[in-house]
């Protein structure tokens, strides 16, 4: 790899020239993938692009002028003393604020490579826009602040961030929900029904675990085949899977656990205990993230695990 202080201004000009271009489809990239669901943010990132482009025609016309058509690709990556960054096709499934960040971190270092960039030309009309360029982005400080201000209103930050929201709850908190539901309470009957029946705890602990994990597999492979969230808005399938399969086993584990300790009435006390912990912290969490009343969620949840604790119990018990 070859040095910044090594470059010549012809290669300096033509590294910029890349670099723009780069950046600036790394914009439309961001942009393309916030079109749907920021529209505003989109369309900050579409000014970015533009004004990459437009740098980059004016580096153009003064390299075209100084060294004729033919412009060599040299890249960030080649030269020593740039951060490495990702492609800009990888860098478009980030989340809206790591491209954001993304964007401040770009001026960032176009700030300090065109400042560079002009104390090393010797030209004194290359060293010019070579200025001009880094007064741009030290101006800007932050493009993206900057063209935030202009299109990213209250009210749209207020709706972008619903949308997040929206999002979020669809993707992993509704799944994982429902999870933590089904193991916390479709497992309650199999695991007392096998500690009032064998009264042997270590088998009890066997029983519990086979439910939740099976329970896990089967929950996460109905949400994840269930649809693929393109008509339904309800995000990535295998997201939604995993959530809803790893919380419902988190779910039948916390209550199983209790079961290696060896003593019957002891495991058994604990576990009554945690289930009802459990059982509040999913009111909570639909109160919290469901718009669910607490009382409404407490009783819901409640009355549904009572049951199906009675139902194992009895069962455990004939």
């Amino acid at each position: 790899m070859k040095s910044f202080s090594d470059l010549t201004e012809q290669e300096i000009i033509a590294l910029a020239i890349s670099s723009e271009d780069d950046d600036a489809r790394a914009y439309s990239g961001f942009a393309n993938a916030l079109m749907e669901t920021y529209p505003a943010s989109a369309k900050v990132f579409m000014e970015m692009s533009e004004e990459e482009h437009q740098h980059r025609r004016w580096l153009t016309d003064l390299y075209q002028k100084k060294f004729g058509d033919f412009i060599p690709l040299i890249r960030r990556s080649e030269i020593n003393g740039f951060v490495k960054h990702k492609p800009a096709w990888m860098i478009g499934k980030l989340n809206i604020e790591a491209m954001r960040q993304r964007a401040e971190v770009i001026e960032l270092e176009n700030y300090r490579f065109y400042k560079q960039a002009a104390a090393q030309s010797k030209d004194p009309q290359t060293a010019k826009l070579l200025v001009q360029l880094a007064e741009a982005e030290k101006g800007h400080e932050s493009l993206a602040a900057r063209l935030g201000d202009k299109h990213l209103t209250a009210d749209v930050k207020i709706e972008e961030g619903e949308t997040k929201r929206r999002l979020f709850l669809l993707q992993v908190i509704q799944p994982g929900l429902v999870g933590l539901m089904d193991g916390s309470v479709s497992t309650l009957a199999p695991l007392f029904a096998a500690a009032f029946a064998t009264g042997n705890t270590w088998a009890t602990f066997l029983v519990g675990i086979a439910a939740s994990v099976g329970a896990g597999i089967s929950m996460g492979l109905a949400e994840g085949l269930s649809d693929d969230g393109k008509l339904t808005g309800r995000g990535h399938p295998t997201i939604r899977g995993l959530a809803a399969g790893i919380m419902t086993a988190v779910g039948g584990i916390g209550h199983t656990l209790p079961y290696l300790i060896s003593d019957f009435k002891t495991a058994t006390g604990l576990a009554i205990i945690i289930v009802f912990i459990e059982l509040w912290a999913i009111s909570w969490i639909r109160y919290k993230y469901m718009d669910t009343p607490f009382l409404k969620a407490a009783f819901q949840i409640a009355v549904g695990g009572f049951l199906v604790f009675l139902t194992g119990m009895f069962i455990g018990s004939a």
